[in-house]
């Protein structure tokens, strides 16, 4: 069994200067608080979250560009935070900045 997908979105709690690693890799390190109605066995629920993620090379450039409070949608896989670590971190394969619609559904409602 080697399936590992996540795709999630939610707002950028906070998001560190970006890096570089000792091999000159780009690398940012970000929290996601995601916030959501989710169906499970059949009834609503509601989900919220805060995950750590990482990104590396060009998406995390991209990612380093956005501030925090942005919405963005990203997808990635998870893993340990590192060998000695239960703790999980969603390494970002995939990023992108949504735009903040809740002024206009405020707006029209």
């Amino acid at each position: 069994m080697e399936t590992n997908a996540v795709t999630l979105s939610g707002e950028l709690a906070a998001i560190e200067p970006l890096r570089h690693t000792p091999a000159g890799i780009p690398l940012v390190n970000f929290r996601l608080l995601h916030k959501s109605r989710q169906v499970e066995g059949g009834y609503k629920r509601q989900v919220d979250c805060e995950i750590a993620g990482v990104a590396v090379g060009e998406i995390a450039v991209g990612l380093a560009r956005m501030r925090q409070g942005h919405l963005v949608s990203v997808e990635g896989f998870l893993n340990r935070k590192n060998r000695m670590s239960a703790q999980l971190i969603l390494h970002v394969t995939r990023a992108q900045e949504l735009e903040d619609t809740s002024h206009a559904k405020n707006g029209n409602e």
